[in-house]
Order: structure tokens, then sequence, then C-alpha cells
């Protein structure tokens, strides 16, 4: 237990010492040997663009520099990728700290912010971190339910109401029909934050049109996932300028490093590379379904790089198999509020470790029977 220190303000001090997740090499250490298939944290296990990791090769020289504080090379690729203005970009370190510094920019103690109720966790976590007001909503069957947020918002006057588009855990994707009436029913005095991670993984008919002269979004998208860097730690975000540029009032200017900024530009212009990934990616959904189908479970429909899969039981069994897998040697996750907590989250892996899940899966449920 952590002891309280009283120069601490009184909000820090109210705050429970954690961490949203415990590291895959945490939990090696304490069962005493490494995973055989690292398949819970919804990392690209094939790796980033050859490209990308000779940028980052090659930066490696210069790293007695501070990286370029602007980010101004990678906005303006982004940009121009995305066939805006670099002022509607924000860059940092990954959606976690960019989400962070949202809510130190909108969210004053004791005012209130809505999301769903066990959706992304890093989000409440920064909520709490600066005082806000967590309401959350539950899911509507396997999708977030963005009426439910919106007459939440509208109900608590919040300052930001958050959709995960696709959704983390339940790898659900809503039309971008259905997230541009959410914006349109973005009450006043309120920001939706569409967190856009795993976008590339999903139909193009799931993304609204960028407009960024719309004051009433910010989207978050990220290097971490369908790129292959999550170690790297880069995300931006997209929104009019006047949102994207007062991220500058806060944000820490040399967060992104020099070799990430070298990475994430080789990346972006590899877009070959990234076709060959999704298609990888997709080979590996359709594997984790068939898995998932052979052993009684059902793989919900995903629009990630990941496959949820309703075990068909309570969560407390989702929690015990989660267990015996790990004893097995294989590396997943659950999602954590009922009622998803009746399945398990599978990432795509390489082909050898969907071979080994598919292997020892049985053995684990074995062990439960």
């Amino acid at each position: 237990m952590t002891q309280n220190d009283p120069r601490q303000t009184p909000l820090a001090q109210s705050l429970p010492a954690t961490v949203p997740f415990v590291a895959p090499e945490r939990m090696e250490e304490l069962r005493g040997a490494a995973f055989d298939a690292r398949l819970g944290a919804n990392e690209l296990s094939f790796g980033p663009s050859p490209k990308a990791l000779a940028a980052m090769q090659a930066a490696l020289a210069g790293v007695w520099k501070y990286g370029e504080p602007e980010n101004r090379d990678l906005r303006l690729a982004l940009a121009a990728h995305h066939g805006i203005a670099p002022e509607e970009i924000t860059v940092g370190e990954g959606i976690d700290g960019l989400l962070g510094n949202l809510v130190r920019l909108y969210v004053n103690p004791g005012e209130a912010v809505v999301t769903s109720a066990g959706s992304y966790p890093t989000f409440n976590y920064h909520v709490a971190g600066f005082g806000g007001v967590l309401h959350t909503v539950p899911y509507k069957g396997n999708f977030e339910d963005p009426e439910a947020l919106i007459a939440k918002a509208q109900e608590v006057g919040a300052k930001l109401v958050y959709l995960s588009n696709p959704n983390n855990p339940m790898g659900s994707v809503h039309s971008a029909e259905t997230v541009e009436a959410m914006i349109e029913a973005v009450p006043e005095g309120c920001l939706m934050v569409l967190d856009e991670a795993y976008t590339e993984f999903a139909p193009a008919r799931s993304r609204p049109e960028l407009d960024t002269s719309d004051r009433r979004v910010i989207r978050f998208r990220t290097f971490s996932k369908a790129y292959g860097m999550a170690g790297a730690r880069v995300g931006y975000g997209i929104a009019h300028r006047s949102v994207a540029q007062s991220f500058d009032k806060i944000r820490n200017h040399f967060g992104v490093n020099r070799g990430a900024q070298a990475g994430a530009l080789a990346a972006l212009a590899d877009q070959t590379y990234l076709a060959q990934t999704l298609e990888r990616v997709a080979e590996g959904r359709n594997r984790l379904a068939q898995i998932a189908q052979s052993n009684g479970f059902v793989p919900l429909p995903s629009a990630s790089n990941f496959v949820t899969m309703d075990c068909g039981r309570d969560g407390d069994y989702a929690r015990a198999l989660v267990t015996a897998l790990d004893s097995h040697g294989i590396f997943v996750r659950m999602p954590g509020v009922a009622p998803l907590d009746r399945c398990i989250r599978v990432s795509v892996g390489l082909p050898e470790e969907l071979e080994i899940f598919a292997e020892r899966l049985p053995l684990a449920l074995a062990d439960l029977a």
C-alpha cells in the first residue's frame, strides 16, 4: 500500500497508485517463464515496415539531439496523407498521452465526462487524474451505444464524451452514418472524443469524412496498431485548428523522440507494407474465428487486430480461462466489466503463435472441466 505524501495535492492523495495494464514482461517475471504466444496486448507481431526500422536505426546516431519539438515534418506528412492542414493535427506520445492532455485542457475538477462502462480504461485513468467525474453507460449488445452516450452527456452537462470506433475490447464497429449522427447530436459545451486507434483495420464505410471545420469532435489515430510501432509511442489528433493548436499550451514538446518521429514518417510513406499488414491481419482474424468455433466459442465480428470470443459463461469462467491459458504459456486478456467479461480477447499474432493457441486452448479448457 502506497503511503500518502502530505505535500501532494489533495486530489493526488485521494488517488490509488495504479497502472491500467500489467505488462506481459512483468507477467512473465511472475510466472517464471516467457510466453510462447503473446496474444493479449493488441500489438502487431509482424512488426513495422522495414523502412521504418531502417529510419529509426539511422536516427540513433543523432540521439544526442532533441526531437523536433513541433513534430513539423510528421505533421506535414500526415496533413498531405489526409488532405488537411498541418495546423489541424497535433502529435503526441501515443493516443494515451494525447488523451491525458485533452482531459487537462477541457476538464476542471468536478466536471462531468461520459464514456461506456468497460471501454478503454486509460481514458478513465486520465479523467480521475485531473479530478473529473466519470459517468458511464452500458454497451448495447457488443456495441457502444451512441444514443445513450449523448443522452448521458446532455443529462450531466459533460465536457467530453468518448467513443472508440472500432471498439476495444469488443472489436465492434459503427458505420460512418452512426458516428456522424452522434457528432451532430453533441450538446453545446461538450467535445466528442473519437478514438480511431484501430481504424485502418476497419471497412472504409466506418470512417466519416474528415471535417476539420467541425469544432465538436477530435479524432485520435496512432502508429501503435496497424503501423506496428506500439513501443515508439506516436499518436496524433485531427481537429479544428483552434482545438489542435491548443495542445501546444500544455503538451510535452519533446515527448516524441527523434527515432519515433523518423520511424513514423517512414511507416506512413510505406503504404504498400500497410496494405500487406492489413491482409495478414484479416487472415489471422479468420484463423482465430475458426479456433473459437472449434472450441465451442462464438467469435464476435471484428474490425480490429483482435478477435473477442464469447465463452458462453460468466466473468468468473472467463477469468479462470485466462489464468489457465497463462499456465500453458499463452498471454491473452479479457474485458473487465460485466456483461462484456463473459469473453476473452485474443490478438492476431504470428501464424505460429495462433497455432500454439489452437493446440493449447483445449488443454486450458480441460483444466476447467
